[in-house]
């Protein structure tokens, strides 16, 4: 659904549509609600945020590793992780035509408040008070109920097993647990990363990518022993870094992480440092545009002692993107207690279950809020300014015309590239078409061969967003490129060519 006094998602969108980054799922049938799929500039993309996510967070400590696991996962899981009793969202029926809308986001996009986490009681008592009707025939709304939001599975052909598709990644991580820390030498903290499809049967999937029935989630779930989680080896090194946060019923401020650990303690805090790192220095987000927000008591989930979302300010407003949970044992105990299986551990001299931090982000999300940060509408142009790390292509190799020996040398230097980076070539067209096509889907780079390439075998280089160009010798495009992607502005890198 898109914002009443901003249509920049309807724009997006016709540029997906258009170019390749994604669409509704299974289109010539007439789609079905909260399915997409990606394109190929939206597959290049979203590749490349998720590579950005797993070489960062990977590297953190030497005891995390990525695992693949199973979507389907037997009913015991959820049994013991509290879904099947409590995963349920807030549901509305029209009387009249029978539309169904989640009650929390119906409520918040016409009053402009967060309404999560408030009984249906209270839900049904705001309806009432604002006459808040059905959008699409302006009905009257039966009275709140609710909807587990997991799709069940029937497996097998002859003894059939209630299965389910997960609901999130993170269940995976917790029942593999207790092999994995056999098979890493039984050390703790351990980290098990997971970059894979979640499911959720969404009562009103709307704002696009923001809101789907399968989506895809990248969690590190950290296992660590409680004892400790006022203490982290590298802490010193973001002591006085900066965090923005939102703390309930305050304004936004900017807060060391030394300060912070009057309200949390530093194993939760060094990990809000480097996730706030990851999108201002990796992602290189504008910082106005990012903040970490508290959920209070009514909001977070029961078993969350303490719980931030990671939220960045789109064309509607901020949008949780992400969030870090200190689960504690909930999970592993309820594991324990349903599978029959022991899920403690000795380490240190004693056993322990070990509690979990959760770093979990909505991968669609993000590259969404992406491209939506990154849109601009110029006299001359429409661009996406991505990440220069996140275009779909590193970089575009165009001949200046189609001469002159031109697109021969120009596929030599495409060749050269190859190794390197992701390189498009493209030899149809005007030079400035080519170059506002490359723009329009957020390519940063843009390599011309020209006339004096033949002389002198040195190209232009082109920036997207400032449209500036070099002059770059063969033989040092690549370490040139290189410097360019990662951050490098174009005039420190040669001079500015007419």
């Amino acid at each position: 659904m898109v914002s009443n006094n901003n249509d920049k998602f309807s724009k997006i969108e016709e540029i997906a549509r258009r170019r390749g980054f994604f669409w509704q799922s299974s289109e010539i049938y007439g789609g079905l609600s909260g399915f997409y799929d990606y394109a190929h500039l939206g597959t290049a993309i979203k590749k490349k945020w998720e590579n950005l996510w797993r070489n960062y967070f990977l590297s953190l400590d030497d005891n995390f590793y990525e695992i693949d696991c199973s979507n389907i996962m037997p009913e015991g899981v959820f049994k013991a992780s509290g879904h099947l009793e409590s995963f349920v969202d807030p549901v509305l029926k029209c009387k009249k035509c029978g539309n169904f809308e989640r009650a929390d986001q119906i409520i918040e996009e016409i009053l402009g408040e967060s309404y999560e986490g408030l009984t249906m009681k209270e839900i049904d008592e705001i309806i009432k008070k604002h006459n808040i009707r059905c959008p699409k025939c302006k009905g009257n709304f039966e009275d709140v109920k609710t909807l587990n939001m997991m799709f069940p599975i029937d497996v097998g052909t002859g003894k059939i097993i209630r299965a389910y598709l997960r609901p999130e990644t993170a269940q995976s991580a917790y029942v593999n647990f207790r092999r994995e820390f056999e098979c890493l030498r039984k050390k703790l903290p351990l980290g098990l990363a997971i970059i894979g499809k979640a499911f959720r049967n969404e009562i009103s999937p709307r704002n696009v990518l923001f809101r789907m029935r399968e989506f895809t989630q990248a969690e590190l779930q950290i296992f660590f022993d409680p004892e400790k989680i006022n203490d982290h080896p590298d802490f010193d090194s973001v002591a006085d870094y900066k965090l923005r946060i939102k703390e309930v019923q305050k304004p936004l401020e900017e807060i060391s992480c030394a300060n912070m650990l009057k309200k949390l303690p530093k194993f939760y805090v060094y990990y809000m440092a480097k996730i706030q790192q990851f999108y201002l220095d990796i992602l290189k987000i504008d910082k106005e545009k990012f903040r970490f927000r508290e959920l209070s008591e009514e909001e977070k989930a029961f078993y969350n002692k303490y719980h931030w979302d990671i939220e960045l300010n789109i064309s509607i407003g901020w949008k949780e993107v992400a969030g870090i949970h200190y689960r504690t044992d909930h999970d592993l105990k309820g594991h324990q207690d349903i599978s029959k299986q022991d899920q403690r551990i000795s380490i240190d001299d004693k056993k322990i279950i070990p509690h979990v931090l959760e770093l979990s982000f909505g991968v669609d999300r993000n590259v969404f809020s992406l491209l939506d940060l990154g849109y601009k509408e110029e006299q001359e142009r429409i661009i996406f300014k991505l990440p220069r790390l996140v275009g779909p292509y590193d970089v575009a190799v165009f001949p200046l015309v189609n001469k002159d020996n031109l697109p021969e040398k120009a596929k030599e230097v495409r060749d050269i590239l190859k190794p390197m980076f992701s390189v498009f070539y493209d030899e149809s067209g005007s030079i400035g078409r080519r170059y506002r096509r490359m723009d329009e889907i957020g390519v940063c780079c843009c390599i011309t061969i020209d006339n004096q390439t033949m002389e002198d075998e040195s190209v232009t280089l082109r920036d997207r967003d400032s449209m500036k160009q070099i002059r770059v010798k063969i033989d040092e495009l690549c370490e040139t490129i290189y410097k360019f992607l990662n951050g490098e502005d174009i005039e420190k890198l040669g001079k500015i060519v007419k």
